[in-house]
């Protein structure tokens, strides 16, 4: 997923189930399937500085357990060593730009999964910073 869960998502038919290509709406499932964000001081669902769609707590991860998953794997937010845990590990965060913008000095991962669903993270370092003489 590009960003996280929606409070209108019961099971995986509904992502199948989604048109391609489609408009991006303001609200509702697609929207919170690109823009919602784990938080971990919230219970269910609350309000999201991005301005759109929802934060989500650990309680909305019951969605995985009632669809036989063990793991959401997300992007789209910055996360300062490359990934990160969310939920007792049934939620990842993977962040792909190190030095993101030039604004952050946030290191970057790549996830591999096994034969085996073992998950494994190589992790790209942020360049320092240097001071640029003309």
């Amino acid at each position: 997923m590009h960003g996280g869960l929606s409070p209108d998502l019961t099971n995986m038919d509904q992502i199948r189930s989604l048109p391609r290509p489609t408009d991006v709406p303001d609200s509702g499932l697609l929207c919170d399937l690109l823009w919602s964000d784990p938080g971990r001081d919230i219970k269910g669902w609350g309000m999201n500085d991005r301005g759109v769609s929802f934060t989500f707590g650990t309680d909305s991860l019951q969605l995985l357990n009632e669809n036989d998953m063990n793991l959401v794997c997300r992007a789209h937010q910055v996360v300062e060593d490359g990934y990160e845990f969310f939920a007792n590990s049934q939620l990842v965060t993977i962040f792909s730009a190190p030095n993101c913008c030039g604004e952050f000095h946030n290191a970057a991962a790549m996830m591999s999964v096994d034969e085996s669903l073992m998950c494994s993270f190589q992790i790209l370092k942020p360049a320092d910073k240097r001071s640029r003489f003309i």
